[in-house]
């Protein structure tokens, strides 16, 4: 005698209280899941007749073990759950199916069973037919969806977002850029009696609205990339006081000048970077300078680089100090250094000291001086004999250079004062 509330295959004899599927044309004909998917034929039933699926609710689709428990009216309410709310809303999808099941499990079961599993890799085929290949690059590319993701609010105090009237929540300021700018499609509405160029028209002032609006993330990027919030408020300089940069050479700031129109394409950071590895790069060009000159000669061993180094130290002090040793003979022989000028030219051997030292200041060659000497002095001795004479003193000769050579041959006893 069947027990009381169980129901059974009438081809079989099996349970089928769980899951059991129903002759819609004979009746109290029920076949268990194996019977009716063999096709099995009892009395006046066929296997074309009807069917009603009769389940229990606790029936489960992949197996226990695999599936976590998840019952037939689950899965019902799953699949009824992703069509309304939509792939993604977890959380709303949990709530219809039942307190039971967390966002988390919802969402874990789906893609392991619906996506990856063997019903997802039966039904989704792995090339779709006329499906947009997105050749984009995920890296942040110029063509990059990473370029679409908003930015992360500001970390900043909430004195300072009062201070900046800065909403972290929303990323946006009480105070916008073109503030009106929403005024453009506030009073825009679709009415069906609307011709051709009112259509024209709203396109256009909703168009003037999107280019505002990027103009005002433009703006906002501006900002992040070359930190003008933290300079606004004042911290990049406490910064710059707690962790001070490395001083810049004059080579590396003539090169940021070369490379300033380069600015707009990179942002602060990014501009600092390039510099820091410029800098890196000069330093590892050394280091392999150094390397290959040990290389070159003879140094296969770190350890023997430091007695090279040393040997050289103890030759470039010896270069040194003959270097300064010569200095001092210079400073001895300082008569000859003077005349540095003039020592090499025709007519040096012929002057005296204070001749030397004269032509040297008026810079004028010793061959010309003793022309100029030779005129002067043949004047004043046929002035002295009574001889009329007429000088003619060579065109090189101005009147600033003939006082001053009158002035020293006065003194110097060769023509007299009345002379001159």
């Amino acid at each position: 005698m069947a027990e009381l509330g169980k129901k059974y295959c009438v081809y079989c004899l099996a349970e089928v209280s769980s899951l059991r599927f129903r002759c819609t044309e004979c009746a109290d004909i029920e076949l268990c899941p194996d019977c009716f998917s063999a096709g099995a034929e009892i009395g006046p039933h066929r296997r074309w007749h009807g069917y009603q699926l009769v389940d229990g609710g606790r029936f489960t689709l992949w197996g226990a073990e695999a599936e976590g428990g998840w019952s037939s009216r689950e899965e019902q309410l799953l699949l009824d759950a992703i069509e309304q709310f939509g792939f993604g809303n977890w959380e709303d999808m949990a709530a219809h199916v039942g307190a039971s099941r967390t966002p988390q499990e919802v969402m874990e079961h789906y893609v392991s069973m619906y996506i990856h599993g063997n019903l997802g890799k039966a039904c989704i085929p792995d090339t779709i037919p006329n499906r947009v290949t997105d050749h984009t690059c995920p890296s942040g590319g110029p063509l990059s969806p990473s370029l679409t993701t908003p930015l992360p609010p500001l970390d900043i105090s909430v004195a300072e977002q009062q201070q900046l009237g800065y909403m972290p929540l929303r990323d946006d300021y009480e105070i916008e850029y073109d503030q009106d700018a929403e005024t453009l499609i506030s009073g825009l509405s679709v009415n069906y009696d609307d011709d051709d160029v009112e259509i024209e028209l709203k396109r256009a002032h909703v168009d003037m609205y999107v280019r505002k609006l990027k103009e005002r993330q433009r703006r906002k990027n501006i900002a992040r990339d070359y930190n003008l919030v933290p300079a606004f408020l004042g911290k990049d300089k406490k910064e710059k006081e707690k962790a001070p940069k490395r001083k810049i050479t004059k080579e590396e700031k003539e090169l940021r000048l070369k490379l300033r129109p380069l600015y707009q394409f990179m942002s602060c950071k990014e501009f600092e970077d390039f510099f820091e590895n410029m800098h890196k790069e000069r330093i590892l060009r050394a280091k392999i300078r150094e390397l290959q000159r040990y290389r070159r000669n003879g140094i296969t061993k770190m350890e023997e680089s430091a007695e090279y180094e040393a040997a050289r130290h103890k030759r470039e002090k010896r270069k040194e100090n003959k270097n300064i040793a010569s200095s001092k003979r210079g400073k001895e022989d300082g008569k000859e250094s003077e005349f540095a000028a003039i020592e090499n030219l025709p007519g040096f051997e012929l002057l005296s000291d204070r001749e030397k030292v004269l032509c040297s200041s008026l810079n004028l060659s010793p061959a010309r001086y003793v022309t100029v000497k030779t005129i002067i002095i043949k004047d004043h001795l046929q002035k002295r004999q009574g001889i009329p004479s007429k000088s003619r003193l060579p065109s090189y000769l101005d009147k600033v250079l003939k006082k001053r050579i009158l002035n020293f041959l006065t003194e110097s006893g060769w023509i007299s004062r009345d002379a001159s």
